[in-house]
């Protein structure tokens, strides 16, 4: 076979970018010699977070239409054709065999142009509601590779494959608890509670536990509580507090799942694809505040099969100290909650993607 040639595109959140860089190191694996170019939204993270990972990344001039009147509303237009114009240029420059587009507006400029061009597409959906930008390239892609059951109602079902979302790769190996408690320095004989809000921290679930910090304290426990680069100055006071580690980000992932016996999450795609292979009994905070409400849905997706708890933002007041005190007391229901996410994991999601991709280089 000839040297491969990649462009992945993909950015906005860590959960379009992390799936990107995944797909790029297992085709870097089987072909070393390939090329890749990332491709992604200037200002965006994914212009730091490519180049950390070793890729190199062209940036287009693109944003997500806001749901309320403004300048960049106004632009948007303008900013869609040079992002159009760009990638062509991107495109007839680099020559592609595939072209893959994990989400975000920038997938959607570049692959759509792709599209036009005749190079192979493929799309991969990491939420169980897709995005307006994967709806609309879904009937020219040439393969749909999706982490949940049930979109024949948004793509072709001659096109799907349901290969779940790519997670990194030290998960699927469970990590040791002992070594995770030594990590940490944490108390062997105190359930260990995680808190995560996604890579930037969530606002609504940080105000939540600093309020409810007392209540999960006098259950005899001990709190990680990952709150987010941007709210660390806030939050950092209550590393005083014993039994309680507050940091912006988490490094050890693997690590933290393995000392954690009960989590609290966001329900962003790759957090709920990690959460079911390390099968962790788990408490949903979905953010109400993402396009198509697809957190909530997620969520709904794992919970409806008794895999995890649902609580909505708005019943945090009235349900929070509840749904806790029955999980914590309540072995049984923690194991249940278990072995049913973990029924629900689908690890090898990065290698079939792979392959998949792999069957469309002429």
């Amino acid at each position: 076979m000839k040297k491969p040639r990649f462009i992945i595109s993909g950015g906005g959140t860590g959960g379009h970018i992390y799936p990107a860089v995944a797909i790029a190191n297992e085709l870097k694996s089987r072909f070393p010699e390939a090329e890749f170019l990332f491709v992604g939204a200037k200002d965006k993270m994914e212009m730091q977070k490519v180049p950390q990972a070793g890729y190199a990344i062209k940036g287009l001039w693109i944003s997500g239409i806001q749901r309320k009147l403004t300048l960049d509303n106004a632009m948007f237009p303008f900013k869609l054709l040079s992002s159009m114009w760009n990638s062509f240029r991107i495109i007839k420059s680099f020559k592609p065999d595939v072209v893959i587009g994990t989400g975000g507006f920038a997938s959607g400029a570049v692959l759509k142009v792709a599209s036009m061009l005749h190079i192979p597409t493929v799309i991969q959906e990491q939420n169980s509601y897709p995005g307006i930008t994967n709806k609309l390239l879904a009937k020219k892609a040439n393969k749909i590779c999706v982490a949940y059951e049930n979109l024949e109602r948004f793509f072709p079902k001659d096109k799907m494959i349901l290969t779940g979302n790519p997670v990194r790769q030290d998960l699927i190996n469970e990590a040791s608890k002992s070594e995770a408690i030594a990590y940490f320095k944490l108390d062997a004989n105190k359930k260990a509670i995680l808190v995560l809000g996604g890579s930037l921290g969530a606002r609504r679930i940080n105000q939540l536990i600093e309020k409810e910090l007392d209540f999960l304290l006098s259950q005899n426990i001990q709190v990680i509580w990952q709150c987010g680069k941007l709210y660390l100055n806030e939050y950092t006071k209550y590393n005083d507090r014993e039994n309680v580690q507050v940091v912006a980000f988490i490094d050890k992932m693997d690590l933290v799942y393995a000392a954690a016996d009960i989590v609290i999450s966001r329900s962003g795609a790759s957090s709920v694809s990690e959460l079911c292979i390390v099968g962790k009994p788990t408490i949903f905070i979905p953010s109400p505040n993402v396009a198509e409400d697809h957190q909530t849905k997620n969520a709904k997706a794992i919970s409806d099969k008794k895999g995890a708890i649902l609580i909505k933002e708005s019943e945090l007041e009235t349900q929070f100290e509840t749904v806790f005190s029955d999980l914590i007391s309540n072995e049984n229901k923690q194991a249940e909650l278990s072995q049913n996410i973990k029924k629900l994991a689908l690890p090898n999601a990065t290698k079939q993607i792979a392959d998949e991709i792999i069957k469309l280089i002429k």
